[in-house]
């Protein structure tokens, strides 16, 4: 290709590692050796695009063109037609959800060059209980990678970190009704030089090497998403209309390319994509355009972009400055639909070397076009020279072009909990509602419950806990920072008895297992539990049977939930109190009658206590006495029932751990997330 082009010598590529003697600049001072970005809305002839059709007509297919010709590459005019085909349909689960998984496989017709084949591997996996077609999000992956993940994740649970606390992508889309698609980037074109004889860019080659416009990996994963998109709208249990495209590192430039040359697709979320995918390539920090022409990232790219890194050619020498587009016009071909910019940080392992700064600059400078085409942009200052990113866990998320950077590393498992409800949201999607027993764990999909569960966690490891509350909003207002008075009246009853409270608000008991199953409880190894839990599932609306077996339902759950703390705290005593009565609904309380029998069953009066305090706060038709409960909801207490609760937990508790001390031990209380300053 060097000979093709007139290149006698490249330039090396600055080194990742900064004790390196030619390591990559990170001195935001020498940054910017190329200032201004090309104009995403001046066409070559200097003219302003004004309007939606002098962009889709004239200065749209201009970019295009560059891209294609001098980063990217072609694809082939003979490129063959695939042909899928269903190898499989089994009846599977993704976590708890039970689902239908297709294995497939997409042949290019290889009539003409025989000797190469290529097998493309894609497996498509849709809910269980979807009532229709539903949107689906494929995402650049391999069976083989994923089971290295897996084994990588049991031998070092340090990368938990980098992965955050979030269930797996797949089983959060399975929960919010979307399906999700496997696309193997590797059974399209191999990830390395080596192999451009091969795959796809070889079949289309004849095995012969590549000229300087045809394309390169990149574009050939990005191809091959596309011919997946050919399938998925042949499957009448997909939305064609809503099918994203999802990759991380070099598989998040793919996502990205994929985006920005197939309309089709409706939604992309480009994963820490770096050099070649979201940065700006005049940006001279972190990674640069000469590691992308080096060998260990030539292929990705088209061979013309080999001359931006050369340093003795035929016709001199070219740098990122020559090259006649940058990343932001890769995200503006996105526009107007939804383009979700992702990172996370260095210290957890997003490397500085792929310049988050500068990939936000490049989402800032996109801006202009999502609004020319009537959406929304990250909404600051159109000034990219001057842009700065926002802080970590500050999302923008209010307009179809987005950005978050988590506190994460290199993935962005993170921001998938952000980026369903916002897909969502533009896509007006609305799912069929999962019904699960009470007994089956089962996470929250809202984003608040998921970064409070990763506070839980922490705060488990924290402190001393000798009594550890369990439960839903009723426990959790009362230690709760967003509640002062009762968490005043919290700390008036419990001071020195080492509690600290564990609740959830709205968690259900299959919430509750999925968060002691998944480790609030771990380590902790408290004296005494106090749980109170059930009242959020005996308001679901959503099931209809009768009182006796609603109440069996909801005492199955609580019997699980009672399993779980005897198998993680096997020391702890545990005071299983009843469902305080309600009056928000009368036809709640027979329910609540008949599980609160149930409970008193689940006692030995020794290692299991049941607690209850209802005659103190209702009649015996359950009908509340004046000040026990809000007046609003008629079911969270007020600090008059919190504390007719501590009066009776107060003996117990001075039984089983003696009198109070005179320092607390316990973790500091903990708030909603959510909550407004």
């Amino acid at each position: 290709m060097m000979d093709q082009l007139g290149i006698k010598a490249l330039r090396p590529g600055p080194s990742g590692n900064e004790k390196a003697p030619k390591h990559a600049n990170y001195d935001e001072s020498k940054a910017n050796p190329f200032p201004d970005l090309p104009d995403a809305l001046t066409l070559q002839s200097d003219k302003k695009v004004r309007t939606a059709t002098e962009w889709w007509q004239e200065r749209r297919p201009e970019i295009v063109e560059d891209f294609e010709r001098e980063v990217f590459g072609r694809v082939p005019p003979n490129v063959p037609k695939v042909t899928w085909t269903v190898t499989s349909t089994v009846k599977s689960k993704a976590g708890v959800f039970p689902v239908i998984e297709k294995q497939l496989v997409g042949r290019p017709d290889n009539s003409s060059y025989p000797s190469i084949s290529v097998d493309m591997q894609m497996t498509l996996v849709i809910p269980g209980n979807a009532n229709g077609p539903v949107p689906v999000m494929m995402m650049f992956s391999s069976a083989a990678f994923r089971q290295r993940m897996a084994e990588m994740m049991a031998k070092q649970p340090e990368l938990n970190a980098m992965m955050g606390t979030d269930p797996p992508a797949t089983e959060q889309l399975i929960a919010h009704g979307w399906g999700y698609a496997f696309i193997d980037p590797g059974s399209i074109q191999a990830d390395n030089g080596a192999g451009l004889r091969k795959g796809i860019i070889g079949l289309t080659n004849k095995g012969q090497p590549r000229k300087p416009e045809d394309w390169g990996a990149l574009r050939a994963w990005a191809w091959g998403a596309s011919r997946g998109l050919d399938y998925l709208e042949t499957d009448k249990a997909v939305d064609a209309k809503r099918v994203g495209i999802e990759g991380v590192s070099r598989f998040g430039k793919a996502a990205l390319v994929t985006m920005a040359f197939d309309s089709r697709f409706a939604v992309v979320l480009v994963g820490s994509s770096g050099e070649g995918g979201a940065k700006l390539h005049r940006r001279n920090f972190g990674e640069a355009v000469e590691n992308l022409t080096g060998s260990g990232g030539y292929h990705w790219m088209a061979g013309n972009f080999l001359k931006y890194g050369a340093a003795e050619a035929s016709f001199g020498n070219k740098n990122a400055g020559d090259l006649p587009v940058d990343s932001h016009e890769l995200i503006a071909l996105c526009a107007p639909r939804l383009t979700f910019i992702s990172y996370g940080i260095p210290e957890k392992g997003d490397a500085k070397w792929l310049d988050q700064q500068g990939s936000y600059m490049a989402t800032v400078a996109a801006g202009p076009v999502f609004r020319l085409l009537g959406a929304k942009d990250l909404g600051v200052t159109d000034d990219y020279h001057a842009a700065k990113m926002p802080p970590v866990n500050v999302g923008l998320l209010e307009g179809q072009l987005a950005w978050r950077q988590h506190e994460g590393g290199h993935t962005d498992a993170p921001n998938w909990k952000y980026f369903i409800p916002w897909a969502d949201g533009f896509l007006n999607y609305h799912a069929a509602v999962w019904q699960l027993p009470a007994d089956q764990p089962v996470f929250r999909t809202d984003p608040n419950s998921l970064v409070a569960h990763s506070q839980l966690l922490r705060k488990a490891k924290q402190g001393e806990t000798d009594v550890y509350f369990e439960g839903d909003s009723i426990t959790r207002r009362w230690g709760a920072t967003d509640y002062p008075e009762l968490l005043a009246n919290w700390k008036q009853n419990f001071f020195g008895w080492n509690a600290a409270d564990f609740g959830w608000g709205a968690d259900q008991t299959q919430n509750i297992l999925w968060r002691l199953e998944n480790g609030e409880l771990d380590g902790v190894h408290p004296k005494v539990v106090v749980l109170l839990a059930g009242t959020n599932n005996v308001a679901n609306t959503s099931v209809h049977d009768d009182a006796d077996v609603r109440a069996d339902d909801v005492t199955r759950g609580l019997r699980a939930i009672v399993r779980v703390i005897q198998t993680k705290a096997p020391a702890a005593t545990i005071i299983l109190t009843g469902l305080f009565p309600r009056n928000d609904d009368m036809s709640f309380m027979p329910v609540i009658d008949r599980i609160n029998g149930h409970l008193s069953k689940l006692a030995d009066g020794q290692k299991v206590r049941y607690l209850n305090i209802n005659d103190k706060l209702a009649d015996r038709d359950g009908r509340l006495f004046d000040g026990m409960m809000n007046a609003r909801d008629k079911l969270h207490p007020t600090v008059k029932a919190y504390q007719i609760w501590a009066d009776a937990l107060k003996p117990v508790l001075a039984e089983l751990l003696g009198p109070r001390g005179a320092v607390e031990l316990a973790p500091p209380p903990t708030g909603d997330p959510g909550a407004s300053p």
